[in-house]
């Protein structure tokens, strides 16, 4: 059986991935600085990202590491970059001693594209983060890409489903970030994050950078209807009609298919 430890096993992400790769097989360890309740099968390992010498006992023995923590709710920056950056480096070098043959999966943000591009962000192109968030991911990647590791990077976009109150936010964001209702973004369910995640454990995605997106992507406007606060259009043209998409064609090149196509799929099956 494959052993995984998975570092932010409780946040948004991690919460909804853990029961999902326990039911697909794997041994599932979580990463965790205090105790909390776990789902059954996941055996949690205290441990800290901040403090290398914690990290030892939980990376060994694993076959897998899925690195989801990370810090982005915050207008502390250095909190984010230490969190996001430093954090990762020191669970690089965890992993490089005492655990280097584990294949080392990480998760990290559509944010990091340009948000004037003339197109949906693709692997190879240029990034131009433009806040700590991104910046730091992307400083985060770059350690992992550099290291002797098997590795693979998902880059996510706008992450829902399950009742995890992220689409429920989407009316409040557009008041407070004045979003154009007709932007639009690409999105995946959880249940295809973790679909994205299981296929990259096999090694299809090995030394990769890879765009984990559904097939269709839809408007802030749409998301707003599905949260149950509709919000008002507006026949205003739209500045920047690319930010915020990504192209998936890699990810379908490599075997990845999302089993919840749209969001307008998981309305119709009762997962928003």
């Amino acid at each position: 059986m494959t052993t995984v430890i998975v570092t932010g096993a409780t946040g948004l992400v991690g919460s909804r991935l853990l029961p999902r790769l326990v039911d697909a097989g794997f041994h599932c360890r979580a990463l965790l600085r205090r105790d909390t309740e776990l789902p059954a099968g996941v055996s949690g390992v205290r441990g800290d990202l901040a403090d290398p010498d914690s990290l030892r006992e939980a990376v060994e023995g694993v076959d897998a590491v899925i690195h989801l923590a990370a810090v982005f709710r915050t207008d502390d920056e250095d909190a984010i970059w230490r969190a996001n950056r430093d954090g990762t480096r020191h669970l690089i070098h965890a992993v490089t001693a005492h655990a280097p043959q584990a294949r080392v999966v990480m998760a990290s943000t559509s944010n990091v594209y340009d948000a004037d591009a003339p197109r949906p962000g693709r692997e190879d192109d240029a990034v131009h983060p433009t806040a700590a968030y991104p910046a730091s991911k992307l400083a985060a990647e770059a350690l992992l890409r550099d290291s002797e590791l098997t590795w693979a990077i998902l880059r996510l976009p706008f992450v829902y489903g399950d009742g995890d109150g992220h689409l429920q936010a989407i009316p409040t964001l557009a008041e407070r970030h004045g979003l154009h209702p007709a932007h639009t973004y690409s999105v995946a369910h959880h249940r295809d994050v973790a679909v994205a995640f299981r296929l990259a454990l096999t090694g299809a995605m090995d030394h990769r950078i890879v765009n984990i997106t559904d097939d269709a992507p839809v408007t802030v406007y749409e998301m707003a209807m599905y949260a149950g606060r509709p919000i008002e259009g507006s026949a205003q043209p739209l500045t920047n009609p690319w930010a915020g998409r990504m192209d998936g064609s890699l990810a379908r090149e490599l075997g990845f298919k999302p089993t919840v196509p749209t969001i307008h799929a998981a309305a119709r099956e009762g997962i928003l």
